[in-house]
């Protein structure tokens, strides 16, 4: 089964910020989404050969509203064994600002990726999609619930936690599931 090279977005909610910077995962490797008429995973590696081009940073998947990318180095991308790592230096922008003081207080939903899926970047068995490679266009800071699950959003902040906002966000987080 081959779908059209449209750009396809999905959602994940791990984000951390230090000073103006956020940090976390675009995409992890450990769940599956499930995407109403199928079921989706993430092979370790399907990242790998997009890392190198210019990916974007965006708000709301919003090409107005940039927060950063990796030709200027104001994004860093790389993939680990847990999934897409990023690093993204925001902006003294009017957005910029808006996701600091969001992710501040909580209130993001989380992350986002567009991609292409290349000739033979996929894998079908039965209902359930297995992306091998992914050629990445923008991650994008979110309002909306995660389409994989098992991520977090995380507020890091100079001072030192004991993990009790981690997991009041979780369980935020779930309940929001629950009600969407």
């Amino acid at each position: 089964m081959t779908f059209a090279a449209t750009l396809e977005r999905r959602f994940t909610t791990e984000l951390s910020t230090a000073w103006r910077r956020l940090e976390g995962y675009a995409a992890t490797f450990s769940g599956t989404a499930d995407l109403g008429g199928f079921q989706e995973r993430i092979a370790p590696g399907a990242f790998r050969s997009a890392l190198s081009g210019d990916i974007l940073a965006l708000l709301d998947h919003d090409a107005g509203k940039v927060l950063g990318r990796t030709r200027t180095g104001t994004l860093e991308l790389r993939e680990d064994g847990k999934g897409l790592a990023f690093a993204l230096d925001l902006p003294d922008t009017a957005a910029g600002r808006d996701v600091l003081a969001l992710a501040a207080r909580g209130d993001l939903g989380g992350m986002s990726f567009g991609f292409l899926v290349p000739d033979g970047g996929e894998e079908w068995e039965g209902t359930t999609r297995t992306l091998h490679s992914i050629d990445l266009r923008e991650i994008s800071v979110v309002s909306a619930w995660p389409a994989y699950a098992g991520t977090e959003i995380a507020l890091r902040s100079l001072q030192r936690h004991d993990g009790a906002q981690k997991r009041q966000r979780e369980l935020r987080l779930a309940e929001a599931r629950q009600w969407a």
